[in-house]
């Protein structure tokens, strides 16, 4: 059942979430920031639509569970990646567009969007959580595509930034490990991890959740993940090219020869 209020209640936690966010980026001014604070806007949803469950039963704590631990690691791996890096080049280009009063545009800009956007792609954690349905195996199969997603995203990270570490590889190309087999491990497995997100909705009864996994799935492969990456980089790792010729860019499979 769709439940408006705690939908509503949603919204404001994330809105709340949002404006800190902003103040942190304005102060600063790089508003990179909220790349970080994304996976918190979906934890402070899903921690909210559970208070208004008046009898929360198991999933409703295994998906508050699943949802903490993958906004955790995500989160502090996006804020330890940017700790001292300049603006990333995607909100320079946002910023030179928008001058002057930028720090005040981006309060819709940036923050303001990017919460929007959460909060509607957090409709399968709503049907999750207040589902009374019991645990099944829909259940079962959406733990499962979640774990599976946050292998690839958490050792997909972990390989990059192993690889980033090593001065012997600037401009290189990392096609070893996870990276051998799809170009973006990190964003398949966050596609995972939304289906699982849906699956355990639809086992709460939440089928009407599905735009949900399917806008986040357009979103990190036509918008703002594969696509946008990979517009310009080969321009500035020519090695690029081989590597887009033989591996697959979203769905992992076994590296193929170049035509």
């Amino acid at each position: 059942m769709f439940d408006l209020q705690a939908y509503l209640l949603g919204l404001a936690a994330i809105v709340i979430l949002a404006l800190a966010a902003w103040v942190v980026g304005s102060l600063r001014r790089n508003v990179t920031v909220v790349d970080s604070f994304w996976p918190l806007f979906f934890l402070a949803a899903t921690a909210t639509y559970a208070t208004q469950v008046a009898d929360p039963g198991p999933r409703a704590a295994l998906v508050l569970g699943v949802v903490t631990l993958w906004a955790l690691r995500l989160t502090g791996h996006l804020a330890w990646r940017n700790h001292g890096r300049p603006e990333d080049h995607r909100y320079q280009a946002i910023r030179r567009n928008n001058e002057p009063h930028f720090a005040w545009k981006s309060l819709y800009l940036v923050f303001g969007l990017q919460g929007i956007l959460a909060w509607v792609i957090s409709l399968p954690l709503l049907a999750a959580v207040g589902g009374q349905h019991p645990l099944g195996v829909w259940d079962a199969a959406g733990m499962a595509l979640w774990l599976t997603g946050m292998l690839f995203e958490a050792v997909g990270d972990l390989q990059l930034a192993r690889f980033q570490a090593r001065p012997e590889n600037r401009g290189r190309v990392l096609d070893r490990g996870l990276w051998r087999y799809t170009r973006h491990p990190n964003y398949f497995g966050e596609c995972c991890v939304w289906w699982g997100y849906y699956l355990m909705a639809l086992s709460a009864g939440g089928w009407w959740s599905i735009a949900s996994p399917l806008l986040m799935t357009y979103l990190l492969y036509k918008v703002s993940g594969v696509a946008l990456l990979e517009r310009d980089i080969h321009e500035r790792r020519p090695a690029y090219r081989d590597y887009i010729a033989r591996t697959n860019a979203f769905l992992p499979g076994r590296p193929h020869r170049a035509t």
